[in-house]
């Protein structure tokens, strides 16, 4: 019974630390970034929010399959296959959860104030010490909103995972795909008791991040107020 939380928690944050590392970095550079091709690429990174499951699955199957072009380097190269395997499920809540992730932090450094980052160069400061320490800060509140909602999104992956990870239990059953097939089996307690689970874990974060954006938003109302009086008087 808990094997399918316990696996599912962990595929969930090293999808979630995943999504983090590339997300920024892909997020930053369409935000300040124009190139040509740009619209045809952000496209592209979006459209797992919408595609069918199943879809996104098969894609990950041909491309990590054994003769897939990363499957088979991987089988070649270091005698491991990534089919059927927790790190597949990895990647596929990972892809699917991506676009949450990409739009929140996009959103946020858009929102990051550039004449801020001028008065910095300005001073002398190098451009990761002004990433680290004037944008990252003033985009963060939008950036941990992406992260929430991806852990969400990714908690609750099953096609993409029953495709490319099977259901294998103890090394690949995660919840969704336990109450599926619990559900199937006949077992209504088990699956019961999982939806449960599930259900109060995406509460959780979901009431967390909800709160805490209000509390943040009653912050920056005060600190408006405190400022406008500062300079009245």
């Amino acid at each position: 019974m808990l094997d399918p939380v316990i696996l599912s928690l962990k595929v969930a944050l090293v999808a979630v630390a995943l999504v983090f590392a590339v997300g920024l970095a892909v997020s930053r550079a369409m935000a300040r970034g124009d190139f040509p091709g740009k619209n045809v690429l952000e496209s592209l990174i979006i459209l797992p929010m919408v595609l069918p499951p199943t879809v996104l699955g098969y894609g990950l199957l041909i491309l990590l399959g054994k003769r897939g072009p990363v499957g088979g380097f991987l089988l070649e190269a270091f005698d491991f296959q990534l089919i059927f395997t927790w790190w597949a499920a990895v990647i596929a809540s990972a892809v699917v959860s991506f676009p949450l992730m990409y739009q929140s932090a996009k959103a946020a450094f858009a929102g990051v104030d550039v004449s801020l980052e001028q008065a910095a160069r300005t001073l002398g400061a190098g451009e990761l010490r002004i990433f680290l320490t004037v944008t990252l800060p003033l985009a963060w509140p939008g950036i941990l909103a992406g992260l929430v909602l991806s852990f969400a999104r990714a908690l609750g992956e099953f096609g993409a995972t029953l495709m490319v990870a099977g259901n294998i239990p103890g090394k690949t059953q995660t919840i969704p795909l336990a109450i599926y097939f619990a559900v199937e089996s006949g077992e209504t307690a088990a699956a019961r008791n999982l939806v449960l689970i599930i259900t109060l874990l995406s509460f959780a974060v979901v009431f967390w991040l909800n709160w805490w954006s209000r509390h943040k938003l009653q912050v920056w109302k005060k600190e408006r107020v405190s400022r406008a009086e500062g300079g009245n008087s």
